[in-house]
C-alpha cells in the first residue's frame, strides 16, 4: 500500500490509525498538548464565563481534557473518541468527566448541551467533516463557541522531518500534505459552511521536548497515527536509515531538544 492510499484510508476509517496503546499517542502527539490545550482554550475563551460546560470531541487519552478540567472542573465537562483505549485512557486520568466512545459526527449528546465545543488535532482523520462541524453546532448552545485546530504540517517539525527522511527509503511517500485541516482556511471555512459566525482564525504555538533522540523515535514505534502506520510497514534497515536520516535533519542533538509546531485554529460562535 502507498502512502497515498493510506491517506485516504485515513480519512475513511481513522479508528485504524488510532487503535493503540494510550502511551502510543501520548509518545507522539501527547507531549505537545499541554502547550496546545493552554493556546487552544485560551482561543476559545474556555473558562470566561463562570459554570461553562464543555466537550472535547476526539479527545485522545484526554490532553485537551486535561486542560478544560483545569479551567472548569471534571463535572463540567465531557469527552468523546472512537477509540477504547483512548476512552478508558481518558476515563482513568479524569475521573468524574463524562467520557464516552463514539465519533465526532454521531454525538451522543441533546441539542444545546454545552457551552463550548472543541475538537482538537482530529480534523484531517474526520469520514465527514461537514457532518461533525453540524453535529458539534446542535450540541452547543446559542452564542456558544465551536472550534477547531489542526497541524500546520508545514511548521510541524516532528512530522515533516519523519516524513523527509522516509522519502529516502519510499521516495513516492507523500507524507500528511492532503490532510485536510493543514491549510489556512480550511478549519475556518469548515465552520462557516456549518452556519458560525464571526468565525476567527488564528495560528498556535506548541512546544515539545525530547530527553535525546531515542525519544524522538519513540513517537513512531507506537503505530500511532499515518507516521506509526508508516513505520510498521517498514524493515528494520530501513527504520534504522530513517531514524538515521531524521538525526541528521534534526541538527544531530546530543542531549535533551525542543520541537516547535504550530496548529491552524478556528472558533466561531452559534447563532442566537
Amino acid at each position: 500500500m502507498r502512502l497515498g492510499e493510506m491517506i485516504t484510508m485515513a480519512a475513511q476509517d481513522p479508528a485504524r490509525l488510532f487503535a493503540v496503546a494510550a502511551d502510543a499517542y501520548d509518545r507522539l502527539m501527547g507531549r505537545y498538548l499541554p502547550t496546545l490545550g493552554v493556546a487552544f482554550g485560551d482561543a476559545a475563551e474556555v473558562g470566561s464565563v463562570s459554570g461553562q460546560r464543555a466537550l472535547d470531541v476526539g479527545c485522545g487519552p484526554g490532553g485537551l481534557t486535561t486542560e478544560l478540567v483545569r479551567r472548569l472542573g471534571a463535572e463540567q465537562v465531557a469527552a468523546i473518541d472512537p477509540s477504547s483505549s483512548f476512552v478508558e485512557a481518558c476515563r482513568e486520568r479524569h475521573p468524574g468527566v463524562d467520557v464516552r466512545q463514539g465519533v465526532a459526527e454521531e454525538l451522543p449528546w441533546a441539542a444545546d448541551s454545552f457551552d463550548v465545543t472543541l475538537g482538537s488535532l482530529i480534523a484531517g482523520f474526520l469520514r465527514d467533516p461537514a457532518r461533525a462541524a453540524a453535529e458539534m453546532c446542535r450540541v452547543t448552545r446559542p452564542g456558544g463557541r465551536v472550534g477547531l485546530c489542526f497541524w500546520e504540517i508545514e511548521r510541524m517539525p516532528l512530522i515533516t522531518t519523519y516524513w523527509q527522511a522516509v522519502s529516502g527509503v519510499d521516495p513516492a511517500a507523500r507524507g500528511e500534505a492532503e490532510l485536510f485541516g493543514r491549510r489556512a482556511g480550511q478549519l475556518s471555512g469548515l465552520l462557516t459552511d456549518a452556519g458560525l459566525e464571526t468565525v476567527r482564525e488564528s495560528s498556535l504555538l506548541a512546544t515539545a521536548r525530547y530527553a535525546d533522540i531515542d525519544d524522538w523515535w519513540s513517537s513512531f514505534t507506537g503505530g500511532a497515527g499515518p507516521v506509526g502506520a508508516q513505520y510498521t510497514r517498514m524493515d528494520d534497515d530501513q527504520r534504522a536509515r530513517v531514524r538515521a536520516h531524521g538525526y541528521q535533519l534534526l541538527g544531530s542533538p546530543t542531549g535533551p531538544f525542543e520541537l516547535d509546531a504550530y496548529a491552524w485554529c478556528a472558533v466561531g460562535r452559534v447563532p442566537i
